[in-house]
Order: structure tokens, then C-alpha cells, then sequence
């Protein structure tokens, strides 16, 4: 059963048809197993920061600084996604990045310096980079194949990761199960994943690749602004990646267990949202999610800044997730779509940006906490959102 790429409104498929159509496809689910990799690695690891923190004894800004470790690697390594992929094809990329990143995160966790922390987080930002990059390549390459609608899917199978990545680091935090424990059992799990799941990958056709989409190119007016949005919203992703637990545990006095279902509860609204997202983009147009999306996860942050209870502050950051949602599937997708620039090369240029607003805007939320309390770091969140909103407006999709 395919679900065209083409249809619209009424003819829009429903969302059971479309997890149906997901879920059945072999070389989708393998891609969507894929995205699980890269946000269960980082949902454990987000889990353990308020342990690594006291662990190192860091302060906001210290660890707002370490952080940095993961945004330098991906600014070093985005660049070169377009023509490493153009060279070894999407698949194989996926391949070979999930297995550094699944080595690179047991790293940090068990890094006994500051330094030792910062290069293992260089390494993590290197290896998700490149696995960012390919998994969406590959998504578009079974959507081009099949003829079917699977990205934002595949995006939920990202968000799913990381709530179960939370859950379980919170399950195993009450069970007073050692972080770097823990971090090696997933690891090696997700090793194993990788080898069974590389078969499948390598049997996607993949575009041909010219040289032109190997290039990293400056962006046009129209690439810009969804990268304006993309970092506006993926900021809210990664303030919700480093700094719920912190947050929960630190300003509503939550228990380290309760503090780690932060991100769980963000991951919840935003995997449920992505399921919905390949029936409900069609239906309801992609400039309109954008702009009530933006819209809706400022609000839930601000709700988690002004009740600083910790049910309440869970409740923010799940509408934080739902607002989220829907930015990331669309905008990867339409980034490929830009006239005059090459597909590969419109999705490596925004990804780079998007992912840098993803890993470089929690530290910065630190650099602000450290200076005026953390409640400010996150409002700069809400202040960001609410851009983005306005800026949709001006969105051609």
C-alpha cells in the first residue's frame, strides 16, 4: 500500500494509514531504527548531566562552556556531510557514523577530567553530525522510492528514542543503577542494532550524487529563514535535551528520578506529534504548524518558568515538545526543496545551522544562568519562539 507524496486535503491519508504504511516498510522502519540510535544515546546521556556536573563540580557556565565540545565537532564536520555521503552514499554513512557515535558517547559519562569531557562531546557532535545528515538523506531516498510520506515518522522514531532513553535512565537512577553502567549496556545494544540494520540500509536506492551536492553552500533568502526557524526551534529541543533535568531538579526541588522524566515528557509530545505529522502536514499546510507550533512550545516554557512545580514544569516542557514537534520534519524536508541549490547541499547547509542552534544553544543558556539564574537562560527560550512565529509569516512552503 503506498501513500503518494503528492496528495492533498482531502485525499490527505489518515494517520493510522500512514504508521500503517511506516511500520510495514522494511526500509523505512530500518531508517527510522536508525534515528532511534542517535536520540536514545543522547536521552541517556542528557539524563546523567546534573550527575556529571556534581561528579566534576562544575557551575552553570563551566558546564555551559563543556558543552560546547558537541557544537564545535558539528561545526567541524557539517561542512563535509554533503561530500562524504556523495562518496560513500547516505546508507553506508548511516552505517559507519552510528557505530562512532554509539563508541564516542561512553565517553563523557565516564571522562574523569573537564578536558577528557570536552573531547568525548567533540567527538559525540562529530559522529551526530554526520549520522544527522545521512538518516535524513536516507529518509528522502525511501521516499523517492516507495513514493510515500515517512519523514516526519522517522522523526518520531527519533523522539521515541529519547523518551525511552530518559525513562530508562530515570528507572535506572531510582534503581540506583551506575550512569557509565548504564551508558554501556545501550551502547552495545545499539551496536548490535547497527550491524543487523546495515543489510537493509545498504538496499535503499540512492540518488546519484554530483559534485555540486557535495558543496556547502551560503544561503539564499528563502534557506535562511528556515534556518532562522529551524535554530529558533531546534533551541527549544536542546534546551529541553540539557537543561529540563537541571532545571526540574535544581528550581522545582524534583527528585533525580522525576528530574530525568523532563525530557521524557518533552520526547512523549514530540513523538507523538511526529507520528501525526506525515498525515496531519498535508492537511493543515506546513507554514501554519510552523507559526501556532512556535507558538505553543514558547508558551509551555514560560508555563514551566512561572509554576516552578515540578508536575507543572513536566507539563511545560510537554508542550514545549508539541510545539517543537512538527519544525524539524518539515524544514529538513523543505530545505531539500530550495530553488537553485542542490538537495544534498540545501540539507547539509541547513543542518548545520539547525543542529548548532540544537547543541550550542544550551550552553549559552548556561553563560545566562550563571550570570542572572536559570529561569532568564530559558526565558531567552521563550524570547526566541516567539520570533520564530512571527517569522513564519513570511515562509513560502
Amino acid at each position: 500500500m503506498n501513500i503518494s507524496i503528492d496528495e492533498k486535503s482531502s485525499s490527505t491519508p489518515s494517520i493510522f494509514r500512514t504508521l500503517f504504511v511506516f511500520f510495514t516498510n522494511r526500509q523505512a522502519r530500518a531508517v527510522g531504527l536508525v534515528f532511534t540510535t542517535e536520540s536514545l544515546l543522547l536521552g541517556g546521556w542528557v539524563a546523567h548531566i546534573p550527575y556529571v556536573k556534581e561528579k566534576l563540580a562544575l557551575t552553570d557556565a563551566g558546564l555551559g562552556l563543556v558543552l560546547f565540545g558537541m557544537p564545535a565537532g558539528l561545526l567541524l564536520m557539517n561542512p563535509f556531510t554533503g561530500w562524504i555521503i556523495a562518496r560513500l552514499g547516505a546508507a553506508r554513512t548511516c552505517f559507519v557514523s552510528a557505530l562512532f557515535l554509539c563508541l564516542s558517547a561512553l565517553i563523557p559519562i565516564n571522562a574523569p577530567t573537564v578536558l577528557l569531557m570536552a573531547l568525548g562531546l567533540f567527538l559525540v557532535g562529530l559522529s551526530a553530525a554526520l549520522l544527522n545528515v545521512a538518516m535524513n538523506t536516507s529518509a528522502a531516498d525511501v521516499e523517492r522510492e516507495h513514493n510515500i510520506l515517512i519523514m516526519s515518522s522517522c522523526h518520531g522514531m527519533w523522539s521515541l528514542g529519547g523518551m525511552i532513553g530518559s525513562l530508562l535512565a530515570g528507572t535506572l537512577i531510582a534503581l540506583h543503577v551506575s550512569p557509565s553502567v548504564h551508558m554501556l549496556g545501550v551502547s552495545l545494544a545499539l551496536l548490535g542494532l547497527t550491524f543487523v540494520l546495515r543489510p537493509i540500509l545498504a538496499s535503499i536506492p540512492a540518488q546519484p550524487a554530483t559534485e555540486s551536492s557535495a558543496a556547502f553552500v551560503r544561503p539564499n533568502m528563502m534557506l535562511l529563514l528556515m534556518i532562522i526557524i529551524g535554530v529558533s526551534l531546534a533551541l527549544g529541543e536542546g534546551a529541553a535535551l540539557d537543561w529540563s533535568a537541571v532545571y526540574l531538579h535544581e528550581s522545582t526541588g524534583a527528585s533525580g528520578q522525576l528530574a530525568a522524566l523532563g525530557f521524557g515528557a518533552f520526547s512523549l509530545a514530540m513523538t507523538l506529534g511526529r507520528f501525526m505529522g506525515d498525515a496531519i502536514i498535508p492537511r493543515l499546510g506546513a507554514r501554519r504548524i510552523l507559526g501556532y507550533g512556535s507558538l505553543v512550545a514558547s508558551a509551555g516554557l514560560l508555563l514551566a518558568l512561572l509554576v516552578p512545580a515540578p508536575l507543572v514544569a513536566l507539563a511545560g516542557f510537554a508542550l514545549l515538545g508539541a510545539g517543537c514537534s512538527l519544525g524539524a520534519p518539515i524544514l529538513y524536508k523543505a530545505s531539500m526543496g530550495v530553488p537553485g541549490i542542490p538537495a544534498a547541499t540545501g540539507l547539509a547547509t541547513f543542518a548545520t545551522f539547525s543542529f548548532v542552534g540544537f547543541l550550542a544553544g544550551p550552553p549559552i543558556i548556561g553563560f545566562v544562568a550563571e550570570a542572572y539564574g536559570l529561569t532568564y537562560g530559558l526565558g531567552l527560550v521563550v524570547v526566541v519562539l516567539l520570533l520564530s512565529a512571527v517569522l513564519t509569516r513570511k515562509l513560502t512552503l
